[in-house]
């Protein structure tokens, strides 16, 4: 008897460690989006993220103004990856993500895990 319940105990743990793991690490999802860096700042009552919004364009107007857009909300891990997007607010840029099934809160509000970011030409 001891040793099914040992079995069982065992079992469950594996299994509800394997499911964290599938939702809050493995990378469903990744690629490359631009547009406008509108909004992003650092904030958290107990984790300090980075969380930013990007505005997707889909028509711009003289190269400047974007009109009928969409917002892609992202999250940034990396505090050196956050400082130097900081100086980057209201700029065309081009972000790397990673999309997880699920967030954490050291890792920000976001599934979308922003690791790479460049200047837009």
């Amino acid at each position: 008897m001891k040793k099914i319940i040992t079995l069982t105990v065992a079992s469950i743990v594996i299994i509800f460690s394997l499911w964290f793991w599938w939702g809050h690490y493995y990378t469903y999802s990744e690629g490359n989006r631009s547009g406008l860096l509108q909004k992003f700042s650092h904030k958290g009552d107990f984790f300090k993220t980075y969380e930013g919004e990007l505005v997707l364009n889909s028509l711009v107007i003289n190269s400047v103004s974007p009109v009928g857009s969409e917002k892609f909300y992202f999250s940034v891990e990396d505090d050196t990856l956050g400082q130097k997007m900081l100086n980057m607010e209201g700029q065309r840029v081009i972000l790397h993500y990673n999309q997880k099934k699920g967030t954490l809160p050291w890792r920000g509000d976001s599934e979308y895990i922003v690791d790479g970011v460049k200047l837009s030409q």
